[in-house]
């Protein structure tokens, strides 16, 4: 690969422009917020206090090197959609190649993996399946992103489930219910939100054979079906943190984290989550037309203070 003008410095800032670095805070403190809440959750942790710092710090940026390569992956095998919804991105603008794009994908996965078994196998084995699934859904013969609800099931699974049960591994073994009930909720916000950015890309993934929901089920009713996972997961935070009060002891709760903190900010989640959903259900046409309407902005938001909520809900003990 040539270094090509501009000489390696603009090179660096080519590829760190092409990794879309807005996108990458979120899974670094997705990362954090697992490992802090697994660390202060109940049961012993893996290894001494300076062991679980640095393995939060090698999981941050390991989470950040993956979402990196993922958006690189992603964009090569996006070439021809690109062209039509984001002429301006750094394959069809022509500042760089496929073949130097490809190149920093597999830079940038290597980096993660290493990053990922630097702090233990468990956490290794992970990010192995969490890459894998990310290349599965750009990447022919497989490319779910052809395929609706298969799509978003496999940017849910490695941003949302297995995200989180990395991070905990950082501080715990992840065998414990826990750990899943935290991950399924981020699983399940995605599951959906995942959509909002599809609205907009609807003209070039209909002309790439990308059949988003949008795409498969009109604007309307797809609009309609990602609404609920902006609310229904933030109440399975005050659901797990009082199980016990709401089953009257049948069962214990499942949240270990401070009941209060977790109720109070599961509310106000899912209230914002109506909120958003207000934005979007109002004039649902709207998400098809206006590029980068509110609602993605509030998406990633969203996700970044749940992660943030789960570790001041986690560090402040229950009184």
């Amino acid at each position: 690969m040539s270094v090509g003008t501009g000489g390696l410095r603009g090179r660096l800032a080519t590829w760190y422009t092409f990794t879309r670095p807005f996108t990458l805070l979120p899974p670094a403190i997705g990362m954090i917020s697992g490992g802090v809440t697994g660390w202060y959750a109940e049961g012993e942790a893996l290894g001494p206090a300076w062991r679980v710092v640095a393995n939060l710090i090698l999981g941050a940026f390991m989470a950040a090197f993956l979402n990196a390569a993922s958006n690189a992956i992603n964009q090569v095998y996006d070439l021809d959609v690109d062209r039509i919804n984001k002429p301006d991105r750094m394959i069809p603008s022509g500042r760089m190649s496929v073949r130097e794009a490809h190149w920093v994908a597999w830079v940038l996965y290597a980096i993660s993996l290493a990053l990922a078994l630097a702090i233990n196998m468990q956490c290794f084995i992970i990010v192995v399946i969490a890459a894998a699934l990310t290349i599965v859904y750009s990447m022919p013969p497989m490319r779910t992103k052809r395929w609706g609800l298969a799509a978003n099931l496999t940017i849910a699974v490695p941003r949302g489930l297995l995200l989180r049960l990395s991070g905990w591994s950082t501080a715990k073994d992840i065998w414990f219910a826990e750990a899943w009930y935290i991950a399924s909720i981020f699983f399940l916000f995605l599951l959906g939100a995942a959509s909002t950015k599809d609205f907009t890309d609807m003209e070039g993934d209909r002309e790439g054979g990308c059949i988003t929901l949008p795409i498969k089920y009109g604007v309307i009713k797809a609009a309609w079906m990602i609404s609920p996972s902006f609310v229904i997961p933030f109440l399975l935070m005050p659901v797990g943190a009082n199980l016990a009060l709401f089953t009257g002891g049948a069962a214990g709760d499942v949240l270990s984290g401070n009941r209060l903190l977790l109720s109070v900010f599961g509310v106000g989640l899912a209230a914002w989550g109506m909120y958003v959903n207000y934005l979007i259900l109002r004039d649902p046409e709207a998400l098809a037309t206006t590029e980068n309407h509110p609602s993605w902005t509030q998406m990633y938001l969203m996700m970044m203070v749940a992660q943030v909520a789960f570790i001041v809900a986690y560090m402040v003990p229950n009184a």
